[in-house]
């Protein structure tokens, strides 16, 4: 593997949780319930889409941008005091610096979120570009946002390894035809991650140390 390209949410921070309070508040506010299963079927997607589901589901009358915006505002408020990087991730991302690695960040999210969460863990130095839902026209699972990323580091997408939580960002990093690692967390063991190369643990897991040919072992939990 030549570079990497992580996901965010769910992968390197706890966002997913986060953003199970924050469906929960926006629909609490229309009498409505964020079930788990519209979780799923909104997960990893762009917000566009995303959104479109929330609204096709419980017939709300706002656009997708209003929810959106409102969205984001539940979600900064509650960042503090929530944020967590996932297990493994500040250890995988020092090992990956030793071995002169390029690293990317490639997300459905906002990048204003985006840069709400990097910066809370002074991580935006280590990464060499980002991609966030405005950098596209056509989001996870079409595979322009991992075509972009490859483009960018001028190399082919097979040499390319993306780690990703969610059955919609390992689709999207297959079609690309990248080295796709699945590595599932408690809100995605029910995905469906056919087609990765490998699915791991989490970001200690050796098994993605050896297969992103790094030096050292995966650590422990990390708070």
């Amino acid at each position: 593997m030549r570079a990497v390209v992580f996901d965010m949410d769910g992968l390197m921070f706890n966002t997913e949780d986060i953003y199970t309070m924050t469906g929960g508040e926006l629909l609490r506010r229309r009498g409505c319930e964020f079930t788990g299963s519209l979780k799923d079927e909104m997960m990893g997607l762009p917000p566009r889409e995303s959104f479109e589901i929330m609204i096709r589901r419980h017939r709300l009358s706002e656009t997708w941008q209003e929810l959106a915006v409102e969205s984001n505002r539940i979600f900064l408020s509650i960042l503090d005091g929530q944020l967590a990087t996932m297990p493994g991730l500040l250890s995988l991302l020092d090992a990956l610096r030793r071995a002169d690695l390029p690293l990317a960040v490639a997300t459905s999210s906002a990048r204003e979120l985006l840069d709400a969460c990097l910066s809370r863990f002074s991580l935006q130095d280590r990464f060499a570009f980002f991609l966030t839902a405005e950098d596209v026209t056509q989001g996870k699972p079409h595979p322009e946002i991992y075509l972009t990323a490859a483009a960018r580091f001028g190399i082919p997408p097979r040499e390319m390894a993306v780690l990703e939580d969610s059955q919609n960002g390992c689709r999207a990093a297959v079609a690309a035809g990248a080295f796709a690692i699945a590595v599932p967390a408690d809100h995605s063991r029910n995905h469906d991650f056919r087609g990765a190369n490998l699915i791991v643990d989490t970001l200690a897991d050796p098994r993605l140390y050896a297969a992103l040919g790094l030096s050292g072992e995966g650590g422990g939990r990390e708070a």
